[in-house]
Formats: structure tokens, sequence, C-alpha cells
């Protein structure tokens, strides 16, 4: 019974705070539904491709390769390199895991993982309950997909730039997740502002530019989580605390 009430009080936790994400969410996968409309997508497909999908980045990969007319190999690749940091994000959820935790409820944070999940996750204390996951998935997930089909409908209708505003809405969701830690641990400001002044680098250096932007991505995740955990790594009291 005390198990159960921890899991509610976890759950209710991760929807109260996955709302804000949702309402993000909406105005981001609007423009999204765009890209779906030009790929010859009816709304009620739309809702479900964002539905099942779950990834700004891999949807438009796959909304492009299917207006492109690709194959299906072809659409497998371009999703799974788009999506390739979530490999990242799970390896490093699965450090805050228990280990007698069932792998059905490891394969579901594994589905419902975004980056701004991801973010509001790994920032709470102790080991991760997946009911937390839950419950901001469930605050968030439809409204994703509810916007996509909105985007659908109505995105013809709307001005280029009303639409386009309503993309500046995912930065301020990054903010919003990335600050309150950043302000709690001196650490994490500064690899934020490590991160993201190499990211901009590699964008404009020879070589890296010539990576798509989930290899630099990935790449940069690589070495700067790498360096960060030689100079300043993280006791095991830290994770062995209460969840919040």
């Amino acid at each position: 019974m005390k198990q159960l009430q921890k899991h509610k009080s976890n759950f209710l936790l991760g929807l109260k705070q996955g709302f804000p994400i949702g309402i993000g969410y909406l105005a981001v996968s609007f423009s999204l539904g765009i890209a779906a409309h030009h790929a010859g997508l009816t709304a009620f497909q739309g809702f479900f491709a964002s539905l099942l999908e779950i990834a700004s980045a891999g949807e438009y990969a796959a909304f492009t390769a299917i207006a492109a007319d690709a194959t299906y190999f072809g659409l497998l690749l371009a999703t799974l390199v788009a999506n390739a940091r979530y490999f990242l994000m799970s390896c490093a959820l699965s450090q805050r895991t228990k280990d007698d935790l069932p792998l059905r409820h490891r394969m579901c944070m594994g589905f419902f993982l975004t980056d701004e999940i991801f973010g509001i996750t790994i920032a709470q204390n102790g080991f991760v309950d997946p009911y937390y996951i839950y419950g901001a998935a469930t605050a968030s997930v439809p409204l994703w997909a509810i916007g996509t089909s909105l985007g659908i409908l109505m995105g013809n209708i709307l001005p280029l730039r009303i639409v386009s505003a309503l993309s500046v809405s995912l930065y301020g969701m990054f903010l919003a997740v990335i600050i309150p830690p950043a302000k709690k641990n001196p650490t994490i400001a500064i690899l934020v502002m490590v991160s993201f002044f190499l990211s901009a680098s590699a964008a404009i250096l020879p070589i890296l530019s010539s990576l798509t932007e989930s290899t630099r991505i990935i790449l940069l995740t690589l070495v700067i989580s790498t360096v960060a955990a030689l100079l300043r790594p993280i006791t095991d009291q830290s994770t062995t605390q209460s969840p919040a």
C-alpha cells in the first residue's frame, strides 16, 4: 500500500510538471503538422504518427522521406539517425533505475522518453520511478499528437510568420528544463555554457559542419559527458536518495 501511494504521488508530480511541456508541444507540433500535410497525411494519420513516435526531428525526417516517396529502408534509416540521441538518454536513465525494475517498465520508459521528459526526469533526486514518467507523458504526449493534427488541418490557413513563431516555444521549453538544475549546480551551469559554445562552433567548423545535426549532437554529448564524468564524477550517494 505504501509503495502504491508512492507511485501515485510520483505520477501526480509527473502530471503536474509534464503539463507545461504539453502546452509547448501543442505549439511546436503544429508546425510539424504542416510537414505532415505536405507529405499527404490526413489529420487522423498525423495524430497517430505523432502519438507513436513522439520525436520532432524523427517525425520531420519521416514526413520528408514520405513526401520524397522514399523506400521503407530509407524511411527507417532517416528516423534511426534522427533519433539516435535517445540511445544516449536511455543509457543515462538506466543508471538511475533500480536493478530489479521489470523489463516492461524499462521499455515503456524508453518509449515515452523525449528531450523534455528526460530533462525533468533526470533532474529528480534518487532512483527514477517509472510512474513519474508515465504522469509526464500522460500530460504532454496527447497534446503533441493533437498539435500535429491541428497543423495538418489549419497549417495552410494561418500566416507563415505565426506558424514559425510557434516553433520558438521549443527553445523556451529547453530553457525551462536546464535553468533550474543549472542554478542549483555550478558544474551543470558550466557544462550548459560549454555545450552552447561547442554546438555553435561545430555548426561552422569545416569537418563537423558536414555532419548531420543529430550526429553532431551525439558526438558532443559523448565528449562533454565523458570529460565531465572524469573531472567531476557523481558519487553513489547521490543516486541512493529518495525520489522527489
